[in-house]
């Protein structure tokens, strides 16, 4: 259908003449000197469809050509990349921004009323410094700790390489070093990350960058406040011989009053107790693993109530402070409890059968130096019990008949004793 006269001019007034785009430092390239090429009205904007300036330009040695693909009034309205359409401020995708900061998208996706909405947004645009984002973002708070954590400090340069050669995938690429595109095996194809789509991104919705972003944020250690509301006190670890009471008092009275501060130097730790619990919450949320005071990163966490400590002390592999112990290895294990008094078994030490028979043996212990033994049949005999089947011992001396004398070659139960005997006689 053909427009009006009037209407194509007011819509010609509207389209887009700049002379610089809007880039994030990745897409620009690590070499301060760039040449682009601005072509001006040369493509309609992939959010809006209206007609604006497209600038092209390569952002570094062997590295793809890149160009603007938004207008300058859609990256201002979400303070994006007209390129990447990354977050500016956080080089973070607009849905982990947007969930960072609680702000809900409101560009509408009909023809006629994202027109309605661009016209209103580029008035405020106008009437702004140009310094600050508009719309509900600009309405939003300045930070967010999960932004801060996820937020990319340095250029990605990376995201810059050419494209994959899909001649030199199928083996028929015959460039060799000329060719322009890499000569690198393709991610999977299932790989969510191998399906972005512009609008997607640029709406917040359906991102799989986004999602991976997200997925890595609710993974990351986090410090929640305990449920008791009386609890004021914050527990600091790893102070070392360096940081002193003046230095804590200095960093976290900033966050409210500090009605005491405890170090314990023997466990390098310090307790800081303050007035109000709303000032510990605040402390804990700015202060959580980014605390560094003197060169040395110190740890933070919840204190617990007196009660608390005083009925559950140290038990299961917890500390005190609510952290779990873990095992030493190479102690030995618990020893078994003595026996009790009244079950006292008999001292058997040469473990011997206690039905059997005692027998009673004759061994003469060697007598002290300095002492002559006594005469045989003398001594005070040493008994000790012996098995059933133990051979019967000779008697004493002082209870054999005169002039027998007792061989133990010539012992009936010895093995051997008979031959000896026979063979003896035989002589």
């Amino acid at each position: 259908m053909a427009t009006s006269l009037g209407s194509n001019t007011y819509n010609r007034q509207n389209w887009e003449d700049a002379d610089f785009p809007i880039l994030c430092q990745t897409c620009l390239g690590e070499n301060p000197y760039i040449r682009m090429t601005k072509e001006k009205y040369g493509k309609e904007c992939k959010i809006c469809a209206r007609p604006f300036t497209v600038f092209r330009w390569c952002p570094g040695t062997r590295m793809r050509f890149k160009k603007t693909e938004v207008c300058q009034t859609c990256s201002k309205m979400k303070n994006v990349c007209q390129t990447c359409l990354l977050d500016l401020e956080y080089g973070l995708p607009i849905q982990v921004r947007d969930t960072g900061l609680s702000v809900k998208d409101e560009v509408p996706r009909s023809d006629v009323n994202k027109e309605y909405y661009t016209q209103n947004m580029e008035r405020e645009i106008a009437n702004s410094d140009g310094t600050r984002p508009v719309g509900q973002l600009g309405k939003a708070p300045s930070s967010s700790d999960m932004l801060l954590k996820l937020a990319r400090t340095t250029p990605y340069y990376k995201r810059n390489r050419p494209h994959i050669c899909s001649f030199w995938v199928k083996g028929e690429c015959k460039r060799g070093e000329e060719c322009p595109y890499r000569h690198e095996k393709p991610t999977d194809p299932d790989d969510p990350l191998a399906d972005q789509n512009i609008k997607d991104r640029y709406y917040g919705i359906n991102d799989p960058v986004a999602d991976k972003l997200l997925k890595r944020a609710s993974t990351m250690p986090r410090l929640d406040p305990p449920e008791d509301k009386s609890i004021t006190t914050l527990y600091i670890g790893g102070l070392g011989d360096t940081v002193t009471d003046g230095d804590l008092k200095s960093h976290f009275y900033q966050f409210g009053e500090i009605r005491t501060i405890t170090i314990v130097q023997r466990q390098q730790c310090a307790f800081i107790q303050f007035a109000t619990r709303q000032s510990a919450e605040t402390a804990a949320e700015k202060s959580f693993n980014k605390l560094i005071i003197n060169g040395r990163r110190l740890t933070v966490k919840w204190g617990r109530s007196q009660a608390a400590r005083g009925k559950e002390g140290i038990k299961d592999g917890v500390s005190e402070m609510g952290t779990r112990l873990d095992p030493v290895p190479g102690l030995p294990g618990a020893l078994p409890p003595p026996p009790a008094l009244d079950e006292e078994p008999p001292a058997n030490y040469f473990n011997l059968d206690p039905s059997s028979s005692p027998a009673v043996m004759n061994i003469a212990l060697p007598p002290p130096p300095g002492i002559n033994p006594p005469p045989p049949g003398f001594g005070p005999p040493i008994f000790h019990h012996m098995g059933p089947m133990a051979p019967p011992m000779p008697p004493p001396m002082s209870m054999r008949p005169p002039g027998q004398i007792h061989y133990p070659s010539q012992d009936p139960q010895r093995m051997g004793a008979h031959a000896a005997h026979g063979a003896r006689h035989g002589d």
